[in-house]
C-alpha cells in the first residue's frame, strides 16, 4: 500500500494576517456579537481536512464546521450533486409540491434511521428545527404536555429546543419565560461520576413526584452529549431508558443531530447500545455543509393532518441532492473509517493524557467524536488558542473539555499531524 506524505499546516505570517484582521474589523460593525468566535480563522477555501484561510493560510480541521462537513471541505461529489441539481432548478417548496431528490432522500433515511419499520420523515432547515417539530409531533400523539431532557444537553437555541437545552447557563440567560413543562435529570457518564443508575433513579423520582409519567410526551436525549462534554454514558444506559419510557408510554427522541451521520462509525450513536428510539433528529452532517435537518418517526406516529407542520425551504432540493450524495459516500466506506482512524486518534490521546497527567485529565469518544478534557478550562482554551497559531482548528465544548470532530474522510497522515501539533501545545504549556 502506497502511503501518502505526510501534509504539515502552513503559515505565513502572524495571525491573523491583513486580509483576515481587516474582514474582523468589518464583521464587527455587521454581525451580531452573539456569535462566540474562539480566535481570528478567517475561511477562505477548503479542501477535505484542510482549510484555507484568506491570507494563504493553510489549516487543518479538526471541527468540520462543527461537526457538519462530514465529507470533508467541498467534497468533489457533493459539489457536483449540488451544481446539478442548481442547474436544474434552486427551490420548490415541497409543503406545497412533489420533487424525486426529497422523495428519494426520505426513502433513504426511514430505512437508516427506523430500520424494519415504516416510517415517514420531515426535513427542516435545522437541527433546533427538527427538535421542534419532534416536540409538537410528540405532543400531536401523546396529548400529553411535559417533556424532559438531561442536564448538559444541548437541543438547539430556538425557545422550544432552549428549553430542552440546559448545557450553559449564557444560553438561557434573559430568555425567561421559556416554555414551562421542561423537566430535567442528571446525564450518566464516567467522566462526571453519574451512573446509568443514579440517573434511572432520578428519572422515576421525576415521574413519580413532580411529572407524572401519563403527562410526560417524550424524553429527548443525545446517545452522547455534544455541547456537554462529548460525554458517553454508561453501556446499560439506553437501553434502560428506553425500558423505562416505553413502560410509561413515554416516547424516546434521540437527538442524532451531531452523533449522527456516520460520526461514531455507525449510522446513528443510538446503533452503539442496540436501542431504536421513537422519532429520530438530524442535521449536521446529513448534507456535508448545505444547510437541512430532518426528523423521522414511524407512519404510526407521524400520521398528523394536512396543515399540521410545514416548512419553506426544509427539504430543499439543492440541500437534498447534497444529502443524497453524503449518504453513498457514507455507504461506500466513510463510516467503516470513521471507526478506524477514530480508534487511532483515540489511541494518540490516550498517550497524550499519560504523558500530561496534570493536564489531561480524560480521553474520551467514540469513532469520529472525541474529547480531551483538561484539567481547568482556562486551560482548555489555551489549548486550542496555541493550536490555531500552529495550524491545528479545534473547539471547545463542556467546561473544560476540547471536542475532536474532524471530517470522516480524515486520514492516517492527517491524525498524525493533529496529534504532533497537540504534543507540542502540550509541552509548551
Amino acid at each position: 500500500m502506497i502511503t501518502s506524505p505526510q501534509r504539515s499546516p502552513r503559515l505565513t505570517g502572524v495571525l491573523p494576517g491583513p486580509k483576515a484582521a481587516a474582514l474582523i474589523e468589518r464583521d464587527a460593525h455587521a454581525l451580531s456579537p452573539s456569535f462566540t468566535r474562539p480566535y481570528p480563522f478567517v475561511m477562505g477555501r477548503g479542501q477535505g481536512c484542510w482549510a484555507t484561510d484568506v491570507d494563504g493560510n493553510e489549516f487543518l480541521d479538526y471541527t468540520a464546521g462543527i461537526a457538519v462537513n462530514a465529507t470533508g471541505h467541498s467534497h468533489p461529489r457533493v459539489v457536483q450533486a449540488v451544481t446539478e441539481q442548481a442547474a436544474r432548478f434552486l427551490h420548490m417548496s415541497g409543503t406545497d409540491f412533489y420533487y424525486e431528490r426529497e422523495i428519494e432522500l426520505a426513502e433513504r433515511l426511514s430505512e437508516k434511521c427506523l430500520p424494519g419499520k415504516s416510517a415517514r420523515v420531515f426535513f427542516t432547515n435545522s437541527g433546533a428545527e427538527a427538535i421542534e417539530g419532534a416536540m409538537k409531533l410528540a405532543r400531536y400523539v401523546t396529548q400529553r404536555p411535559n417533556y424532559i431532557a438531561f442536564l448538559g444537553a444541548f437541543h438547539g437555541r430556538t425557545l422550544g429546543a432552549l428549553s430542552l437545552t440546559a448545557s450553559k447557563a449564557t444560553q438561557r440567560r434573559r430568555f425567561a419565560p421559556l416554555i414551562p413543562a421542561v423537566f430535567h435529570a442528571p446525564f450518566p457518564s464516567p467522566a462526571t461520576g453519574v451512573s446509568a443508575a443514579e440517573s434511572i433513579r432520578r428519572l422515576e423520582d421525576l415521574l413519580s413526584t413532580v411529572v407524572p409519567a401519563e403527562s410526560v410526551a417524550a424524553v429527548f436525549v443525545e446517545p452522547i452529549q455534544g455541547e456537554g462534554g462529548y460525554l458517553v454514558p454508561p453501556d446499560d444506559f439506553l437501553s434502560r431508558l428506553r425500558e423505562l419510557t416505553s413502560r410509561h408510554g413515554i416516547l424516546l427522541v434521540a437527538d442524532e443531530v451531531q452523533s449522527g451521520i456516520g460520526r461514531t462509525g455507525r449510522f446513528l450513536a443510538f446503533e452503539h447500545w442496540g436501542v431504536q428510539p421513537d422519532i429520530v433528529c438530524l442535521a449536521k452532517g446529513l448534507a456535508s455543509g448545505m444547510p437541512l435537518g430532518a426528523f423521522v418517526a414511524s407512519a404510526e406516529h407521524m400520521n398528523w393532518a394536512p396543515g399540521s407542520h410545514g416548512s419553506t425551504f426544509g427539504g430543499n432540493p439543492v440541500a437534498c441532492a447534497a444529502a443524497l450524495a453524503t449518504l453513498q459516500l457514507l455507504d461506500e466506506g466513510l463510516i467503516e473509517n470513521a471507526t478506524r482512524v477514530g480508534d487511532r486518534l483515540l489511541s494518540g490521546l490516550r498517550e497524550l493524557q499519560a504523558q500530561h497527567p496534570q493536564q489531561v485529565t480524560d480521553a474520551r469518544g467514540i469513532g469520529l467524536m472525541l474529547a480531551l478534557e483538561m484539567a481547568a478550562p482556562a486551560l482548555a482554551n489555551e489549548v486550542i488558542q496555541r493550536a490555531f497559531q500552529r495550524g491545528l482548528l479545534l473547539l471547545t465544548c463542556g467546561s473544560s473539555s476540547i471536542r475532536l470532530c474532524p471530517p470522516l474522510v480524515l486520514d492516517d497522515s492527517e491524525v498524525s499531524a493533529g496529534l504532533e501539533i497537540l504534543r507540542a501545545v502540550l509541552r509548551e504549556l
